[in-house]
């Protein structure tokens, strides 16, 4: 559950340069034509450049400026209107940045429509829709895929196949009687008919376009009516929100530009890497997997402040009155920052993709009967969204692993009276947690490793630099854990547990 799928907005340059300076990402893997976007080159060579260079291209590709226009001029103005202004600049966003390639997201919300109008509130719809945006975003993946990072029309395909999907199942749920519904799809359910324009609307906002967050059909709807803002009747006091969530995330920004003169993905494959000892290939695979995540982190901050800025943020108020801002929030930093867990980084990263899977996929697969095999079909489906490349299905297949191994671990220190009274003694715990944490961001490296380097060939080699650790240590566990419970854990205690 990491980032956006098979691209990055860290390794590429615009449009119209990269005919001259793409050729290295060319020669090593060369997508078909037809479905095929230029590559990308590094942006510059230098900290200064690449500083510049990634600051002013966010700022643009935000939204930030649209927002400011939509927020001083469009405020409670005709809902038509908000809805041409969101697919005039979305589109120009896409075009900007893909060229005429922008056309493959027209063709699918077009088609999307019209499965919406022909089919109606019915199951084939809710199929159809599935089958054909997935196949179109695996078609994209199949026919664009290189080795390296570029920014592609895939990039914001995935944020929006998702979308649309979305809209679909709560369309669906629209037409059925509320009280077969849960509070959840209740809220989410769309009863009226959306146009065409609204549909439009809805794939193309700029704030969420490119890297999402992703949003409901309904709130952005009451984005469209002037109804997302703390006061109601006038603009939202959401300013100084987003100007804090900008300033968060340029200071990752800053963060990750910084680390990464010393840190990268390229220095893992290196023959120098390779004749290091084995606690430094570990060492570093900790930090590297630390900072690769703050590129994710500073983008989803960025475009979160846009969301915020234009109203689409509000998320009620909380018991003291105090109005919340955190409904496209895609990052809960200080848990990030603080977390021991790897359930606990789960929980505060790429929030709103995570809460779309357990909403639409995770939730709707309760016929099944299994809790564990809803949440590996999940994890499957999230995996073959971002990507063909094997190394996504190896990072997923260790995530689900490092939970199951994490939660029999906790339940075990739980339920063990010397391990829990052991765990209370208050001058031991900031050495656990010094444990807790090493243990966290080398593992949670270590299953970063293929989902960045994409390829069998590059992150086996990593893998095989440190003999296979994160896999040898979590299957291990995985099977002598419970061994371990049966012979700490008292059974009375289990017998309570089992009450």
């Amino acid at each position: 559950m990491w980032g956006w799928p098979e691209s990055s907005l860290w390794r590429g340059d615009r449009r119209g340069t990269q005919k001259e300076e793409g050729t290295a990402t060319r020669r090593q893997g060369k997508p078909k034509e037809g479905w095929q976007e230029k590559s990308c080159s590094s942006v510059h060579d230098t900290y200064l450049s690449k500083l510049i260079y990634n600051s002013s291209f966010f700022f643009f590709l935000s939204g930030y400026p649209f927002a400011l226009f939509q927020r001083y001029f469009l405020f409670q103005k005709e809902t038509y209107l908000i809805h041409l202004y969101n697919v005039f600049t979305g589109v120009s966003i896409a075009y900007f940045n893909f060229g005429t390639q922008f056309f493959h997201s027209l063709i699918c919300v077009l088609i999307q429509f019209l499965i919406l109008r022909l089919m109606g509130r019915t199951i084939t719809a809710v199929i159809t829709t599935f089958l054909f945006q997935m196949t179109y975003l695996m078609a994209g993946y199949y026919f664009t895929a290189t080795e390296h990072y570029d920014i592609k029309w895939t990039m914001p395909h995935c944020v929006l196949t998702l979308k649309l999907i979305g809209l679909a199942i709560d369309y669906y749920d629209g037409g059925k009687d509320p009280e077969f519904l849960t509070p959840e799809q209740r809220r989410f359910a769309v009863r009226g008919v959306p146009t065409l324009l609204e549909v439009s609307g809805f794939s193309y906002f700029y704030g969420a376009f490119m890297v999402g967050p992703q949003f409901s059909m309904t709130d952005y709807q009451k984005l469209a009516r002037g109804e997302m803002t703390d006061v109601p009747g006038q603009r939202p006091n959401s300013f100084v929100p987003a100007l804090k969530r900008l300033s968060l995330g340029l200071l990752f920004l800053v963060t990750y530009t910084l680390s990464s003169l010393y840190v990268s993905d390229e220095y893992l494959t290196s023959d120098e890497f390779m004749e290091k000892p084995f606690w430094f290939r570990c060492g570093y695979i900790l930090i590297w997997g630390k900072m690769v995540l703050y590129k994710y982190v500073t983008c989803w901050l960025v475009t979160e402040g846009v969301c915020i800025l234009v109203g689409l943020g509000y998320n009620g108020k909380d018991q003291n009155g105090k109005p919340l801002w955190n409904a496209c929030a895609n990052m809960k930093v200080w848990l990030y920052e603080t977390t021991p867990l790897f359930t606990g980084t789960i929980a505060s990263f790429n929030i709103n993709t995570n809460a779309w899977v357990a909403r639409y996929i995770f939730k709707r697969l309760k016929f099944l009967g299994n809790k564990l095999l809803s949440q590996a079909l999940a994890l499957f489906f999230l995996a073959i969204w971002h990507g063909l490349h094997s190394g996504y299905l190896v990072c997923f297949q260790m995530e689900l692993l490092i939970v199951i191994v994490e939660r029999q671990a906790m339940n075990l220190v739980r339920d063990s009276p010397a391990l829990s009274t052991l765990a209370s003694i208050t001058v031991l715990r900031p050495i656990f947690y010094v444990l807790q944490q090493t243990n966290h961001w080398m593992f949670m490296g270590y299953s970063l490793v293929p989902f960045c380097l994409f390829t069998w060939d590059k992150w086996m080699k990593v893998y095989r630099s440190i003999y296979f650790f994160g896999h040898v240590l979590f299957f291990t566990l995985l099977l002598v854990l419970p061994y371990i419970r049966r012979l700490i854990v008292p059974r009375k205690e289990k017998l309570k547990r089992a009450e």
